[in-house]
């Protein structure tokens, strides 16, 4: 993901903590642990060739990635869904790799509906999406929408009449990015929009934009974008800073955490990744699972 990359040289001017608790949250948790949360993490893509050797065994054939990527991961945000209209045949070949696991799809809103045109003509287009992913079944993930950087608060009445028109029986995301959202009163309206539709709200952690990283829990569930940079000192601390607020918010009755890794180069997803996982599993008493090495000693912590 290149959204709200910087410089290298520069990582180290930013300032990577974490903003404080907005009010809402304290009306939106029920400030004890819930029973049973569930916690997902897992990256962008399953097609990395850069993982074979690395957690694909080597001679691994891209048509058993998956095959591979869910021993390693719970889950998936499925960005695939973004460029292409599946018919439910389509994805019932991925479905059969995870028969039997606990995993979850997160797909990715066809980009016909998100970023082309007026939401307001988009009803054939967002039944035939989801008549497709509707079949995941039980690892059907939360569902998010993503509208452009271009697309504004003037049109959020498009925006909140859309997402008023979504059924309410799937969980659905938002993820805005236009940095007027971010300001207030703008940012007030739009996240109590979020919790009277039951939406929940993308929370996006980048370098270059602090102000996607806002904290917001608009349901007891959030879903975390968070954007590693290959590895760079400052990569460490800011993982340390979520594992802090995931484990205050499952403590605070928080049901469901999705965390999925992105980084510039995806190479090197894992390594973060397995340091994550190993802080969370620690500081919160889970036992998520962590990607395995091919070979045990290139494992960095």
């Amino acid at each position: 993901m290149d959204f709200g990359r910087v410089p290298e040289n520069e990582l180290s001017k930013v300032n990577f903590k974490l903003p404080p608790e907005p009010a809402m949250n304290q009306s939106v948790l029920k400030g004890k642990k819930a029973k049973g949360p569930e916690v997902y993490i897992g990256c962008a893509k399953w097609g990395r060739k850069e993982w074979i050797g690395k957690i694909y065994p080597k001679g691994t054939k891209e048509a058993n990635f998956l095959d591979e990527y869910v021993k390693h991961y719970n889950s998936i945000e499925l960005n695939a869904t973004h460029y292409k209209l599946y018919k439910p045949a389509d994805l019932q070949k991925w479905i059969d790799k995870v028969k039997g696991k606990n995993f979850k799809f997160s797909p990715k809103v066809y980009q016909g509906i998100s970023h082309f045109g007026s939401l307001k003509d988009k009803q054939f287009l967002t039944d035939t999406f989801l008549e497709s992913i509707v079949s995941f079944g039980k690892h059907l993930g939360p569902i998010f929408l993503q509208v452009s950087d271009k697309f504004g608060p003037k049109r959020k009445d498009e925006l909140f009449e859309y997402l008023g028109s979504l059924p309410k029986d799937v969980q659905f995301f938002l993820e805005v990015r236009h940095p007027d959202w971010f300001t207030k009163p703008t940012s007030d309206e739009l996240f109590e929009k979020l919790r009277k539709l039951n939406i929940g709200a993308v929370i996006t952690d980048t370098a270059g934009r602090r102000d996607c990283c806002h904290m917001h829990l608009t349901i007891p569930k959030t879903f975390i974008r968070f954007v590693g940079n290959s590895l760079h000192k400052t990569d460490f601390p800011r993982i340390d800073a979520w594992v802090e607020r995931m484990k205050y918010w499952l403590d605070s009755g928080i049901q469901e955490i999705n965390f999925f890794m992105h980084m510039h180069d995806e190479a090197t997803s894992p390594e973060l990744t397995v340091y994550l996982v190993e802080k969370m599993n620690k500081a919160c008493g889970l036992d998520l699972i962590a990607p395995k090495f091919v070979d045990s000693q290139s494992k960095l912590f």
